[in-house]
């Protein structure tokens, strides 16, 4: 292996190994190159760091080699951690995804339907992290808005098809038939309490 080669591998074992990083033995390992010719591509990628206006820097820390964001660039590294995208989900907008997900296109009434409670904020929530997106209108009386999901929701979910969504278990349509029942029969029992 080339040194320029080397050196492309040691960095995206560092981009892969993150916040871990990696210790020059590490590397020795995975790439079952000589120590020396690791520590001179480590070297030269410092160097290269250092002399261009790229945005990483490697650094040591406890024998642990990490790519990192310069310094300078800090600002707008805190943009992106506090920007809405990048903040977490609520439960109210992981259910509201799933439904999404999973019976899209639909309109946010239908949603709420399913949910039982009103959606409005997660699915602006949604929307500005950008997982979904309106899909048209539907036909009929105001002609509501369609949600479904975004190329950016499979990303981020690691598929590459919205048809690679585990399929829902039957158990499921099974368990809320059972609820309505239920929920009937104890109605039925309450009236007639009531009555006598």
């Amino acid at each position: 292996m080339d040194k320029d080669e080397l050196m492309g591998v040691i960095e995206g074992l560092l981009f892969v190994a993150g916040d871990n990083g990696l210790s020059n033995k590490q590397l020795e390992e995975i790439i079952a190159a000589p120590i020396e010719d690791i520590n001179d591509a480590i070297e030269k990628l410092k160097i290269e760091y250092k002399k261009s206006r790229r945005g990483l820097q490697l650094i040591d820390i406890a024998d642990t080699l990490r790519l990192a964001t310069k310094v300078e660039h800090l600002g707008y590294v805190k943009a992106l951690a506090i920007s809405p995208i990048h903040s977490g989900l609520s439960q109210a907008a992981l259910e509201t995804l799933a439904i999404v997900a999973y019976k899209q296109p639909i309109t946010r009434i239908e949603i709420e339907e399913i949910r039982g409670v009103k959606s409005e904020k997660a699915l602006q929530s949604l929307a500005n992290k950008l997982l979904i997106k309106e899909n048209g209108r539907a036909k009929g009386t105001g002609r509501p808005i369609l949600y479904g999901t975004t190329p950016q929701f499979l990303d981020h979910f690691g598929l590459n098809d919205i048809a690679e969504l585990p399929a829902l278990p039957d158990q499921v349509e099974e368990f809320y038939e059972e609820e309505e029942a239920d929920l009937f029969l104890n109605n039925l029992e309450l009236e007639e309490l009531e009555s006598n």
